[in-house]
């Protein structure tokens, strides 16, 4: 784990919005897979009276097959690695937005604790620790809106990764694609070799 940097892995849409507005985009988190998660985030907004409760969610871990699968999939997915301190410091600036580590808690120990509202846009269960999850919610009191973006400059991000999926004959033209971007001709981007690394190969094959 870096402490440096945070990933954010999501698909190709989603980079290129954020490279042409240089925005980042929270959204309503009842459309997420795990119902447990929104649920505790609907909790808040409810306990909160609150109008809006947005969000967006980064990883602390380092790369691993999990997260290009379950939030990546396909040869679309990408991982955009931010520098932690820059994007932090243009993300503060939006009025309304908390940000922090998710806890991650078993219901043993939920049964015997009583949970503070406020700590419930930052707790999951334990089974999906490995995730070592970072977010940024907004919550407003009065504006009902579903989607916010935040503005950050394009300097906060540190790399992009193409999918592991993405075939290595067509990785170098989204690089071109990516890079005729206006502020992205220098933009660092590489294609993951997670499930295919010649080096890795090779090794094995030097065996004794």
């Amino acid at each position: 784990m870096s402490d440096d940097v945070l990933r954010r892995y999501t698909d190709m849409p989603a980079l290129i919005y954020l490279l042409r507005q240089q925005k980042l985009t929270l959204l309503d988190p009842k459309s997420w897979d795990d119902s447990n998660d929104s649920h505790y985030l609907a909790l808040y907004r409810e306990k909160r009276k609150l109008k809006s409760v947005l969000a967006l969610c980064f990883t602390q871990a380092d790369e691993a097959y999990h997260h290009w699968r379950v939030f990546a999939a396909g040869a679309s997915g990408v991982c955009i690695r931010f520098r932690r301190a820059e994007l932090l410091r243009a993300v503060k600036k939006q009025p309304g937005l908390r940000l922090g580590s998710v806890q991650y808690l078993t219901l043993s120990k939920v049964r015997n604790t009583t949970l503070l509202t406020q700590e419930l846009p930052f707790l999951k269960r334990h089974a999906f620790q490995d995730e070592n999850e970072f977010r940024l919610i907004y919550e407003s009191r009065k504006a009902h809106i579903s989607k916010l973006d935040v503005g950050i400059p394009l300097s906060c991000i540190k790399r992009v990764t193409l999918s592991p999926w993405l075939h290595p004959d067509v990785s170098p033209h989204v690089k071109q694609v990516l890079r005729a971007v206006d502020g992205c001709a220098q933009l660092n981007i590489v294609r993951s070799t997670l499930i295919g690394n010649d080096e890795w190969k090779a090794l094995g094959e030097g065996s004794a």
